[in-house]
């Protein structure tokens, strides 16, 4: 008969609950680590916790413990150390009870104190809502998980465990902790390579915004899984055998990806499921990395493999950690098949990614690459910071930062840099250092000279051309996409729009006094900086520059009783002056330029919707060029420079667009397409059309309103099912 003191000692009895027992065998313990005094630890988090948590319910009806229990559980399983266990056994505690951090601090030490406050004020941001108030939660978000990385995966299994029970709660309530898992967390876990979560949550996700789609995708992958499995084993049969004799002990298997990716690529396909071919793919791992170059030897020499779908990831990691190495390889039967090499290690890196190098250390020492995502964090955290207080700019700066996938460059002495996709050389300008950024001229791409609006790709050489007296321009803003080159060329920008509202505005003072003949007042005027909220004779200068304070108001509040009126032409060469230091700081619009003769690039015609950016050469007015157009001139340091421009047109206006459109050669394709674009009551202009081998390949100049109808047209078309491929394209 069990003792009735071992429910309260039970670390005298050795007869702990089943649920704690069940926890406590999950942990990965130091090797030569004091295991009894581990478990007493936290045996004593895991019963206060549960007793301050005494009647609290959750929205399934089950006592609120087990869903600490369960983050704990979900820690354990990822190899957090027993302090990060215990935090996330107390995570709710400040929140939910009177305990306070005090007491905390007091009973479990300041580490484990620290750790749940920190998540307690993650808890308490509100991430839906104002764009404003989102992107300034976001920032005390990053600022937390800076600070110390195991804040963020407690949160992580906090959430994942709420995402896993969401179907408890009201449906709209389901739906905004849904939009703010996948605008907030899913990044957040890509970016901190952390994919098995990355995968789950995106996949709790689907199924509480897109329940019919989830369903249906689950009915049919468990409809084709015999089939599915008959043609992984017939690929990984060969493999096995071949593997084994040169005794490589691997553990293959066939994975079917998530419902979240397949249901991706049906959106961005337009296909339907059965269309879908890559819904799986094959993992190998092994004990070393030589054997992952071995394995790769193999497959080349049973299977074919497709050229342009091979990644080395283990030479050049991805900066979030994870290394592998993919090939597509066709299989017997002509399918196309994906293939996964890695090691074991890389494997938990690539599940649970920064998760995965929190060993067992005395006092949490941190392994170099997972300091090297704290270093991430904090750079982020310091450019965004410096970053306009624009909310838009700054949720589109963190989703580039944290979400967009990653191209390997070099420098022309071999250093490897990396990049997102869709990184220019500006962008690689900047990340070399920021005077090369602050000074580029052109560039050479695998020594040819190249337009600094390239995109570069997959293991371009990067040359970079300077000149002592080139600046940025506002067009830049158009061409970069990584944070650090925005936040450079933004700072630059304001400081040359600063010192120029500090002249203009010194001028207007003096011009205007000089009128009213009162440059006696000039002293008195420039003391006066603080009555106007401001902290410097220079920021006075500076906001009459730019317009935010008038002379008149000046006088206004210095000489109240004092009747003084600025004559007309005093206002109008005011105003003068303000729109010069607009005009050469904001940038222009395409209607309503003043003397400037404005033409669009032939080369690329762009439409309403397009980035663009409008190119000046003195004497022939401005050019606009979509942003990424190849005929976008070189920069020259003495006569040209890229200005931002934006549409200003009705939505009544017409534009060419020139659409490509490769499809199988069968009766009446043609009309099928003409019938496709004359549906959404679009003109086709000219079309250009020539059959070789089964296939047309048809160029259509169809006239839209804007680039959402453009979009639109090119989606319907490739839904067609003679049709293989539709784009855009400029020549």
């Amino acid at each position: 008969m069990q003792s009735p003191l071992s429910k309260f000692m039970p670390q005298f009895s050795g007869e702990y609950p089943k649920p704690f027992v069940s926890l406590f065998e999950k942990m990965t313990l130091p090797v030569n680590g004091d295991r009894e005094s581990v478990k007493t630890k936290v045996w004593t988090a895991y019963d206060f916790a549960k007793h301050r948590h005494e009647g609290q319910k959750r929205s399934s009806g089950k006592p609120y413990f087990e869903h600490c229990l369960a983050v704990g559980q979900i820690l354990a399983m990822w190899g957090m150390d027993h302090s990060t266990i215990i935090a996330g056994l107390l995570h709710d505690i400040i929140e939910d009870t009177d305990v306070t951090l005090q007491d905390l601090e007091q009973r479990f030490g300041k580490d484990i104190a620290e750790l749940v406050d920190g998540v307690s004020k993650l808890g308490g941001i509100q991430f839906s809502g104002k764009q404003a108030k989102q992107a300034g939660n976001f920032m005390k978000l990053l600022l937390s998980v800076a600070k110390d990385l195991r804040v963020i995966i407690i949160k992580f299994a906090d959430r994942l465990h709420n995402m896993r029970t969401i179907n408890f709660l009201p449906e709209e309530k389901q739906i905004r902790i849904a939009e703010e898992t996948k605008e907030i967390y899913i990044p957040l876990a890509h970016r901190l390579g952390m994919a098995a979560v990355k995968w789950e949550l995106e996949d709790l996700v689907l199924k509480t915004i897109h329940k019919t789609e989830h369903h249906e995708i689950e009915k049919k992958l468990k409809a084709s899984k015999k089939e599915r499995d008959k043609i992984i084993q017939n690929v990984i049969l060969p493999v096995k055998r071949e593997l084994n004799k040169y005794n490589i002990d691997a553990n293959i298997y066939g994975r079917v990806k998530s419902h979240s990716s397949i249901f991706g690529k049906m959106e961005r396909r337009g296909k339907s499921f059965e269309e879908i071919f890559d819904i799986y793919a094959i993992r190998i791992i092994v004990d070393k990395v030589e054997e992952c170059y071995l394995a790769l030897g193999i497959i080349h020499q049973i299977y074919s493999p497709i050229q342009d779908r091979f990644k080395d990831m283990i030479a050049t990691p991805k900066s979030n950690g994870y290394q592998s190495i993919h090939t597509t390889i066709i299989d017997s039967k002509g399918q196309l098949t994906e293939i996964q090499i890695r090691t074991r290690e890389m494997e938990q890196t690539a599940e649970i990614g920064v998760a995965a190098h929190w060993r067992y250390k005395e006092e949490h020492a941190m392994a170099p690459d997972l300091d090297s995502n704290v270093k991430w964090l904090r750079e982020l955290v310091n450019i965004l910071k410096d970053e306009s207080s624009d909310p838009a700019e700054f949720m589109n700066l963190l989703k580039i930062d944290m979400f967009d996938d990653e191209i390997f460059v070099f420098t022309p002495k071999g250093d490897l840099e990396k990049l997102p996709v869709n990184a220019t050389p500006i962008d690689f300008a900047f990340q070399i250092h920021s005077e090369v950024g602050l000074h580029c001229l052109g560039c050479k791409i695998n020594h040819k000279i190249f337009p600094l609006n390239t995109k570069l790709k997959n293991g371009d050489i990067v040359e970079i051309i300077t000149s002592a007296t080139q600046e940025p321009s506002y067009g830049w803003l158009k061409l970069v996409v990584t944070s650090k080159a925005r936040n450079f060329i933004n700072r630059h920008l304001r400081a040359i729009h600063s010192e120029t509202g500090i002249k203009i505005g010194k001028d207007i003072l003096e011009k205007t006094l000089r009128r009213l003949k009162r440059k006696n007042d000039l002293e008195e005027i420039k003391e006066s900086f603080a009555k106007f909220g401001l902290d410097s004779l220079d920021q006075l200068y500076e906001s009459i520059g730019n317009g935010t304070i008038l002379v008149r108001d000046i006088f206004k509040k210095l000489k109240p009783k004092e009747k003084i009126s600025l004559e007309e032409d005093e206002e109008e060469d005011q105003a003068r002056f303000i729109d010069f230091a607009r005009s050469s700081s904001k940038g222009i619009k395409l209607q309503g330029i003043k003397d400037l003769m404005v033409s669009f690039g032939k080369c690329c015609n762009p439409i309403p919707g397009d980035e663009m950016v409008g190119f000046i050469t003195r004497g022939r007015g401005l050019t606009v060029h979509r942003t990424n157009c190849s005929s976008l001139p070189i920069l020259n340091e003495e006569s040209d420079r890229l200005m931002p421009v934006e549409w200003d047109v009705s939505k009544k206006e017409l534009f060419s667009a020139r659409i490509k459109v490769i499809s199988q050669d069968s009766p009446g394709i043609l009309k099928k397409i003409s019938e496709c674009i004359s549906s959404l009551n679009i003109n086709i202009s000219s079309v250009d059309l020539k059959v070789m081998d089964n296939f047309s390949t048809a160029y259509f100049i169809v006239k839209v309103n804007n680039v959402i109808q453009l979009d639109r047209m090119m989606k319907k078309l490739i839904a067609i099912k003679e049709i293989d491929f539709v784009e855009r394209t400029d020549k």
